[in-house]
């Protein structure tokens, strides 16, 4: 019996690594290295090419967050999708700062992180997509629309799509340098600016926001420029604020946007 028994929990174990893994990034163009969490479907043959959703968390989070929100597990064995965590630092917003040259946190995105997801064994490098929440969600659609033949689709839920509005606020002053003599670097940086980029593109993406939110303004003048732009954007105006139990909600109906894209 008691050989049965540790024979079981040694292959838990296994299961567990096998599932998900643990990436640190030593890049030039950070401050300090870059923790990234994997998570793996547990059925995953070993051989077939999977979906990839890369998830980027909000302002003073880390790698740790969504799975904190959601069960990243848990989605990655009921949606059949690798899903990666990188860290955005605190506050990097996902951006290169013009005044701090270490911080260049785009560059190591497109130059080191991405080019590594592609590559992972167990992702279809024709299906990655980008979503994430507050800060994150700025950064996804930023990186999106800057790039977007990079992505299968996009998201972002309670974002901070104008960064006009964080003055003063979340480390964006030591990122960006002062607004006052600054305000059309703060406007080149927002997606506000970058969604235009996206113009006669038709790849379909997704928006949400709580109708009590504090970006919930700025999200929807945003939906505004995408009408204006004749974009493929779906956007989700329903309850909520800027919370944990609304993301938890939201990042339901972005699996589901993205699961059906994956059959197109």
């Amino acid at each position: 019996m008691k050989k049965i028994g540790l024979t079981l929990i040694m292959g838990l174990i296994w299961i567990i690594s096998y599932a998900q893994e643990q990436v640190i990034y030593t890049s030039k163009y950070l401050p300090k290295p870059d923790t990234t969490w994997v998570f793996t479907p547990k059925q995953w043959n070993g051989t077939e090419k999977l979906p990839a959703i890369i998830l980027l968390h909000g302002y003073s989070g880390s790698y740790k967050q969504w799975d904190q929100i959601m069960g990243a597990q848990q989605y990655a064995d009921e949606y059949n999708f690798v899903i990666i965590c990188p860290d955005g630092l605190y506050n990097s917003w996902y951006l290169n700062s013009p005044v701090k040259s270490d911080w260049q946190f785009e560059d190591f995105f497109y130059k080191e992180f991405y080019p590594d997801v592609q590559k992972r064994k167990s992702v279809d490098p024709t299906q990655i997509f980008i979503t994430g929440l507050s800060m994150g969600g700025h950064g996804a659609m930023y990186l999106f629309s800057k790039k977007p033949e990079l992505f299968k689709s996009a998201g972002s839920t309670s974002g901070g799509v104008n960064l006009l509005d964080g003055v003063g606020k979340w480390g964006l002053n030591e990122l960006l340098g002062s607004h006052d003599k600054a305000d059309a670097v703060w406007q080149n940086y927002s997606v506000m600016h970058w969604i235009e980029n996206l113009k006669g593109n038709a790849k379909p993406f997704i928006i949400d926001c709580g109708m009590d939110d504090f970006f919930y303004e700025s999200n929807n003048k945003l939906k505004q420029i995408t009408d204006a732009l004749k974009l493929n954007a779906t956007y989700i105006s329903q309850p909520g604020n800027h919370s944990r139990t609304y993301w938890k909600k939201s990042i339901k109906q972005q699996f589901e946007f993205f699961k059906l894209l994956t059959k197109s």
